[in-house]
Parts: C-alpha cells; structure tokens; sequence
C-alpha cells in the first residue's frame, strides 16, 4: 500500500452488529471507510474476549478496503501467524504484551504483513525509538484498552505531538484509538495523527438498513480532522 498521511477513517467493528458483521462492513466501506479495524481481545490482556483468527478469516471476503487488525492479546507471538493467514493486512501488537517487541514485528514482517505497534497511555514513546524503521505504525491509545465507547483522554493529545515529531519524515502512520469522534477528531489530527479508529461515533443511530447514518457519521468525523488541516 503506497504511503501517504491523508487522514484515514478506521471504524471499529467492535461497535457493529456481530451477528451481521459481512453486511456491516460493506456498508461502512460504501459510505467512506478508509479501513476497517479489527479488535481481537484475549480475555487475559484486556478484560474482554472478542474476535479470534476463524473470524477474520470469515470476514475477510468481505473488506474490499484494508484490514487493520490490533492485537490486544499477550502473548501475541504465538497467534501471528493465525492472524496473518486470515487475511490481515496490518498486524499491530502492543508493545506491553511482550518482552520482544522487535522479535514480534520481525514475525509480522515475516508473514508479509504491515507492522504496527500500539502503546497504552502509561507507555512512553521511548518504547519504540530504537525501532522506528520496522515499524509501519504506531498507535497511541487515548483509552485503557478492552472496550468501545469510553471517553477520550486529552492527556494523550501532547503524546500524538511527541510521536509526530520523533517520527520526521519516516513512512509511519499514526493511529489514535478510543473516544474518537468530531469534537476529538480535530485535536488528533492537529497533533499529527493520520488514522483515526472510531466505533461508536460511526455506527451509533445507523444500521444495515439506515447505512446513510454510517456516511453522515464518517464524514463527520473526516470533515472536522481535515479542517484542522
């Protein structure tokens, strides 16, 4: 996939309707979605169990755009492979979740995937200074990781500044996840973020009958990050 810091659009699937996930993603994909973004969750690393391999592999067929898997699950080495062979795209693990951060993205590379690094709001970018050119992406979370629908931290804005500064002009994408909408949108984007994971703010009032609520949300989002261009 060609670089470039446009911003992107990543809503979470975690907020769609799991018992319709294919139709889902079409819809957000036919009404703006840059990528899709995927949450699996182990149970063990954050207090929730959500998507495994078998469904990202079941949902692949049907994203059209570009698969933005983040692990949220320690040990992630193990599962890579897994997750890789279902079909994604971009494999992001957390930096916490293992002690060979530059073993897992040497994995993730391995399988011919784009490597990301998500760092929780306690871990500090000195994390991944060392390592900057085996990474695609780093994403900073703006949420304890484990749930949709929690509330932005704004602490975390002068973290995406820092990032953006450390990185010059290397070819990484800066993610924010968590509380993400077009009042948060703008601050992100200012601070020199480029992707942007959303749930709730894009599937909230919307449905795969009422798709058009999906657009409106997403450009939404889109339109406030970009006027603060």
């Amino acid at each position: 996939m060609p670089f470039d810091r446009s911003i992107k659009i990543a809503p979470s699937i975690l907020s769609a309707d799991f018992a319709n996930l294919g139709a889902e993603i079409q819809a957000i994909e036919a009404r703006g979605a840059d990528w899709i973004h995927v949450d699996p969750m182990d149970g063990h690393f954050v207090p929730n169990l959500t998507i495994g391999p078998n469904v990202v592999a079941a949902i692949r067929p049907h994203v059209k755009t570009f698969m933005d898997v983040h692990l949220m699950i320690s040990p992630a080495d193990p599962y890579i492979g897994a997750f890789a062979k279902a079909g994604s795209d971009m494999i992001t693990v957390h930096a916490e979740a293992g002690p060979h951060l530059h073993r897992s993205l040497q994995s993730v590379r391995a399988e011919g995937k784009m490597a990301g690094v998500a760092l929780n709001m306690t871990t500090p970018l000195d994390h991944v200074a060392d390592i900057l050119d085996d990474i695609d992406m780093i994403l900073i979370m703006t949420i304890n990781p484990g749930f949709g629908g929690q509330k932005f931290t704004h602490a975390m804005i002068d973290k995406v500044a820092r990032c953006r500064a450390m990185i010059a002009d290397r070819p990484i994408h800066i993610q924010v996840d968590g509380g993400i909408d077009p009042t948060t949108a703008p601050l992100v984007a200012k601070a020199g973020a480029n992707v942007l994971v959303a749930g709730s703010a894009v599937f909230r009032g919307g449905s795969v009958a009422q798709p058009n609520i999906y657009g409106d949300n997403i450009r939404a989002i889109r339109d406030a990050a970009q006027a603060a261009l």
